[in-house]
This record gives structure tokens, C-alpha cells and sequence, in this order.
């Protein structure tokens, strides 16, 4: 509803008069009295104020003949009544709203009614606030705090969690995984390695100390190894060709014997060549034979 004026007073006539006439309910003469005319009678105060004034919507007492009276859309007030409903300030010549229930509300209290209410102290958040919005909810700005520390977010970054918002900080210690490695959390990316969190920066080869997301390793026992690394530093020598046996690609299976390894493809007997993997095979003067070769030297 737009703001309205009130109008002026009633067009009521109040006179004394010299010559006989009666008021028009009591027949009492009113030579002599004030009396009011009212749609063409004219009537004594007191009748008037018991059968023909209009009553006052906020006190429902009469408007007396005496008393100045303030209307808008058949509502009649006591311009001392004509005061908002919230802050009691006088309406008479101010902007004013007529809401429910008959109450007018003065320009600022029906802003401030009118405005959304902070969920954190349910408050009014008015023109020139700061303030939080997310989801259609609303806050003052120094009201969005965090549900674990309780020191303000305002506009800074933030968790929601259900009905629960969270600073990155809380966040991260109540909620995200912990790496492995540091123990720090994980707030974003990282990988998993048995069924563990880890940093990507922290999951690295132990040697050259590059990351091994998404690359070829080997893990020996707690240390991890890139494939050169691997080769280099850590896997056994063929006591056939004296690469390394690295298990990755040709030659994944290793032949092991006294303290030697050998790749599968690399064990085989020093005279004919025959490939002894799996198969019976003779060791004469630190060399090895198949069961067959020995017989010939």
C-alpha cells in the first residue's frame, strides 16, 4: 500500500444561537449552547457525542465535538491516536501505511518491518546493512560467524555443512582427511595409496623427491621409488645381463638362487642357452647348466 496523507477535521459547525430552537434527538433547547450541525440537524454535545460521533479506531472511544478527528477510508482516529504502532510517533502530517488490523505504521517502521530478518540474530537487516546472503538465507555481515570457533566469517571463505557453516580453518581440522605423510589436512586434491589420504606434494619418490601422482613407482617397504630411482638405487642387478630387475614391462618374473637373481628370461644354461625358468637346472663351479650340459663338459 502506498503512504497516504491523512485529510483535515470533519466539516463540523459549532455556534451559540439567540433565538429558541431544540436539538434534534432530546428536543432540549439550545439557545444559549454550543450545539453541532451535523447532515443538516442540528443536536446538543451531548447527544451528539452519544448517537452521532464516530468512534476512534485505536482507543474505541467517541470523537467528542471538542476533539479534533482524522479519517481515511471510513476509519476515524483522535489525531492524539494517530500515532504508528511501533514507535508511537505522531502520524498527524507524516507519511503512513494502514496495515493489518486497522495500525498504521509510520514510513520507517514499516521499512524496517518489511525488511528481511538476520538468521543469526533475527534482527532487521535494512537499507545499508552488510550483509551475508547464501541459499536465501540472510545475515548481518557480523553475524555469519563460524559454528566452531564462533569468530566472524562476513564475507570471507566458508564451509556450509548441513544447518552449520564453517570457517576454511575449522573446516579443515574438523572435517578434512589427514595426510598420511605430514598428518596435515588435505583441503583439496591429493591422491589415495592403500586406502590412504596423502598430499600430492608429500607422496614423492624418496631419491629424486618428484611427485608420483599419476606416474609408475614401486614401494619398498615404507619409501617410494620413481622407475629410474628404482633402477638406480634400489633393484638387484641380473647376475645374467646385469640390468636391473625392476618387475615393470618383459621379465616381471624373477628366478632367485643362493644370493643371485636373474630376470626369467636371463636364467638359462651357460652352455646351450636353453631357458632353465621353472625346470630342473645344475650350478658347477658358480655357473648354471641345464641338467643335460653337465654331462658333456
Amino acid at each position: 500500500m502506498a503512504f497516504h496523507r491523512h485529510t483535515g477535521p470533519s466539516s463540523y459547525s459549532v455556534g451559540t444561537m439567540s433565538e429558541r430552537f431544540d436539538c434534534y434527538y432530546c428536543r432540549d433547547s439550545l439557545q444559549g449552547k454550543k450545539y453541532v450541525q451535523k447532515e443538516g440537524r442540528h443536536c446538543c454535545v451531548k447527544c451528539f457525542e452519544k448517537i452521532c460521533a464516530n468512534t476512534c479506531i485505536e482507543c474505541k472511544k467517541p470523537i467528542g465535538a471538542d476533539s479534533k478527528e482524522l479519517h481515511f477510508k471510513n476509519r476515524y482516529w483522535h489525531d492524539s491516536c494517530f500515532r504508528c504502532v511501533k514507535c508511537y510517533t505522531s502520524l498527524v502530517n507524516e507519511p503512513f501505511m494502514l496495515r493489518e488490523n486497522n495500525k498504521v505504521w509510520c514510513s520507517n517502521c514499516t521499512a524496517t518491518e518489511d525488511a528481511p530478518r538476520c538468521k543469526g540474530c533475527f534482527k532487521p537487516i535494512i537499507a545499508g546493512d552488510q550483509n551475508v546472503e547464501y541459499k536465501k538465507m540472510v545475515w548481518h555481515k557480523d553475524c555469519f560467524t563460524c559454528s566452531q570457533c564462533k569468530q566472524v566469517i562476513g564475507s570471507g571463505s566458508f564451509f556450509p555443512k548441513g544447518d552449520e557453516f564453517y570457517c576454511v580453518s575449522c573446516h579443515e581440522h574438523k572435517f578434512a582427511k589427514t595426510c598420511a605423510k605430514c598428518k596435515n589436512p588435505i583441503t583439496s586434491g591429493g591422491l589415495t595409496y592403500q586406502e590412504q589420504p596423502w598430499h600430492s606434494e608429500c607422496f614423492i619418490c624418496s631419491n629424486c623427491k618428484r611427485q608420483l601422482g599419476g606416474k609408475r613407482f614401486t614401494a619398498v617397504e615404507d619409501q617410494f621409488y620413481c622407475v629410474d630411482c628404482y633402477k638406480e638405487c634400489v633393484a638387484k642387478k641380473c647376475a645374467g645381463c646385469k640390468n636391473p630387475i625392476t618387475g615393470f614391462g618383459r621379465g616381471t618374473s624373477v628366478v632367485n638362487y643362493e644370493d643371485e637373481s636373474w630376470h626369467d628370461y636371463c636364467f638359462k644354461c651357460t652352455k646351450c642357452a636353453r631357458g632353465l625358468a621353472n625346470k630342473r637346472f645344475v650350478c658347477h663351479n658358480g655357473k648354471i647348466y641345464c641338467a643335460e650340459c653337465p654331462k658333456r663338459l
